[in-house]
């Protein structure tokens, strides 16, 4: 038997916000490879996408695109609008792809991370805020996906691994109850 601890999920995709949101702020405009920053709004929505998916990794996507867009100097709603297509590409499936699968994750994240690049540094390029199409796709699209791929990385870890084999009801490591011929018996499972 599972149960869904409603206030677990809750508490934790706020943690990773507040924690996201620290890192965007003081982090990245302070690492950068070419004209590349890392992005972690995109890692805080892909997180939530990947997790939950559905809705609830729409609007992660969304609110972390516009506080994207509120502390940067591009168009407000350009990342709003990319991190929700994101989010709803990477969550279509509604389940938890982050449990026990580091591989998938990091696959999906990368395909996202580069298509998201490419398309904010090509829409700055339009209005007016970039300097050639070769800065565009070398300087700026492919150093912001590997910078924000690389900080992905303890985030995919986390939620793969460590989160995953967690402590909680009906998590590996834990008893389970069955009956079986000789009446009610505990087997330890996960270990």
């Amino acid at each position: 038997m599972q149960v869904a601890d409603k206030g677990r999920d809750v508490r934790g995709t706020v943690i990773l916000a507040a924690v996201c949101l620290v890192l965007q702020l003081a982090v990245a405009p302070n690492v950068a490879l070419g004209n590349g920053h890392a992005n972690f709004a995109m890692i805080f929505s892909a997180c939530v996408a990947l997790q939950t998916g559905g809705s609830r990794g729409v609007v992660a996507g969304f609110l972390a695109g516009l506080v994207f867009d509120l502390s940067a100097t591009s168009p407000v709603g350009l990342m709003a609008f990319c991190l929700t297509v994101s989010s709803f590409v990477l969550g279509i499936e509604q389940r938890n792809r982050m449990a026990g699968d580091l591989a998938s994750s990091m696959a999906h994240f990368c395909a996202s991370a580069l298509a998201v690049s490419l398309v904010y540094h090509l829409a700055m390029l339009l209005v007016g805020q970039g300097g050639s199409l070769i800065d565009v796709i070398v300087f700026r699209t492919l150093p912001t996906a590997f910078l924000t791929i690389v900080f992905f990385v303890p985030f995919a870890y986390y939620y793969s691994r460590v989160r995953a084999t967690g402590a909680g009801i009906g998590g590996p490591g834990t008893l389970t109850r069955g009956s079986g011929h000789g009446g009610t018996h505990f087997t330890r499972r996960g270990l």
